[in-house]
């Protein structure tokens, strides 16, 4: 199968590590494990069927807990799409999974880069995100 799409760039947009205090760090660094990893992607049309993709990963603790480390990263991707792509759900799936896919590995080494030189060098990702499984739960 040929992709119906090319990567003409990919970047990191924009980079955040906040850990406001030396009580916050010991606290994170004892609690990381209790962090979530959640995801947006958004896009835009660009013009000649390029279109800007943007993947937000934050890693952050969705408890009540008063100390807390925020950690963020939006990685951007400039693809072209083929002209054969006319359906929006293909263009959907394009965006969601196979750009995603693609990027992913950069996108995981970007925000483990982040983590460890934030003072956590112990972070590791045990699970790969399944960009298909996801879009088939928000599509069918």
């Amino acid at each position: 199968m040929t992709e119906k799409f090319k990567i003409l760039g990919q970047y990191i947009k924009d980079l955040s590590s906040e850990t406001p205090d030396i009580e916050t760090y010991l606290y994170v660094r004892d609690n990381i494990s209790q962090y979530n990893l959640g995801i947006d992607i958004n896009s835009k049309a660009i013009k000649n069927k390029m279109i800007e993709v943007n993947t937000t990963f934050k890693f952050e603790d969705k408890n009540k807990s008063l100390k807390k480390a925020y950690f963020e990263i939006v990685y951007s991707t400039v693809v072209q799409v083929n002209d054969d792509v006319k359906e929006k759900k293909e263009l959907e799936k394009i965006i969601l999974c196979d750009v995603q896919n693609k990027i992913y590995p950069n996108l995981e080494k970007a925000l483990l880069d982040l983590l460890h030189n934030s003072g956590y060098p112990e972070i590791k990702f045990e699970k790969k995100i399944d960009f298909e499984n996801l879009y088939s739960q928000k599509f069918n």
